[in-house]
């Protein structure tokens, strides 16, 4: 910004700084739409990196909150402490976007929802794919009914953690596996693409490491819409087929040339990230050929895009893409994944 220049950006706390929170910290800097007033994280790295980045830190969020400006809050937080930071934002008057999941629990979930709904605040959840200009483009293929209605969809989240990202006690204990931390995107983009689910079966496993979390889950998932989907999900197999690696919107991941979703219906299917759409252009049926389009499309940051929509909401002009009961629906069906897997039968999401 140029000396002498009012910076218009609305201001926005970021409260957590581990690898989500720096994340959206180095985003919001980069940002048009939105700059960090300050951060808040007790941890001595988190204040030296904040320092770093000339950013104003604070070890306790309340003093944050208390004693700046912010019009939006951000939490990044270990995923336990987000209803509470949560409620301490709304409490004066903030719109807040919670890091997925948006909680532990969907108990915990609703009381955040509810206590926003009493504020008259929205809440949104950082499902950041949502704001991929690929998942935007399926969403709008699929409105549109090129595919017809869909029947079965096929979703891989497959990849290679190393050893040392394990060396964190809690990636090692229920609740740090691959259903809650990554397949949970890929069933919110099923969510977002096709709608609800309404019932889960699943099974996982913990045979290649021995850890107490899962490393390994299948998941069958019937939509209220009547389509049926799979996800294959893994941590601990050396295979590139999963949204991130296929899409190459982070940097640090290298991106792989194939296809990691496909969702197929009644008058073609389509593919994810490539957004190949296969249909008949003449007679149909298996003897005949099958004709292949794809959508090329301008990439932006996802991340970026969502600081722009935040203060979109904040300022009243767009209802949030995902917002605090969209989140809550998504944990559901992701939380059902692991009760399923325990006991063996189908689940009911609880939302």
């Amino acid at each position: 910004m140029e000396q002498g220049q009012a910076d218009v950006r609305m201001p926005i706390a970021i409260i957590g700084l581990g690898g989500i929170g720096r994340a959206h910290l180095l985003h919001a800097l980069a940002s048009a739409h939105v700059r960090p007033v300050a951060v808040a994280d007790p941890a001595p790295a988190a204040q030296v990196f904040a320092r770093t980045h000339g950013v104003p830190w604070f070890a306790d969020h309340r003093e944050l909150l208390d004693r700046t400006r912010a019009q939006a809050a951000i939490v990044a937080t270990p995923n336990g402490a987000h209803v509470g930071v949560g409620l301490d934002c709304i409490a004066r008057g903030l719109v807040v976007l919670v890091e997925k999941p948006i909680a532990d629990t969907v108990a915990e979930a609703r009381r955040l929802c509810d206590a926003a709904a009493a504020a008259n605040l929205p809440v949104l959840v950082g499902h950041q794919r949502r704001h991929s200009p690929y998942v935007r483009r399926a969403r709008q293929l699929i409105d549109d009914g090129v595919i017809g209605r869909p029947v079965s969809i096929v979703a891989m989240a497959t990849w290679l953690k190393p050893d040392p990202y394990f060396e964190t006690e809690w990636r090692r204990s229920p609740g740090g596996g691959p259903v809650l931390i990554n397949l949970i995107h890929d069933i919110d983009m099923l969510r977002h693409l096709v709608g609800d689910v309404a019932s889960v079966q699943a099974s996982t496993s913990s045979a290649i490491r021995g850890f107490a979390v899962e490393d390994t889950a299948a998941v069958i998932l019937r939509f209220a819409n009547g389509a049926l989907g799979t996800v294959a999900g893994s941590d601990a197999a050396v295979a590139p087929w999963n949204y991130d690696l296929a899409a190459g919107e982070a940097a640090h991941y290298p991106q792989q040339h194939v296809d990691a979703m496909f969702i197929s219906g009644t008058e073609g299917s389509m593919t994810l990230p490539r957004l190949s759409v296969w249909r008949y252009r003449g007679a149909r049926g298996w003897h005949e050929p099958l004709s292949e389009e794809r959508t090329a499309v301008h990439r932006y940051d996802p991340y970026l895009e969502q600081l722009r929509h935040l203060r979109a909401v904040v300022e009243g002009a767009e209802a949030p893409l995902c917002s605090g009961i969209d989140g809550l629906r998504t944990l559901a069906a992701t939380r059902a994944v692991l009760d399923a897997a325990d006991s063996g039968r189908p689940v009911v999401p609880g939302a």
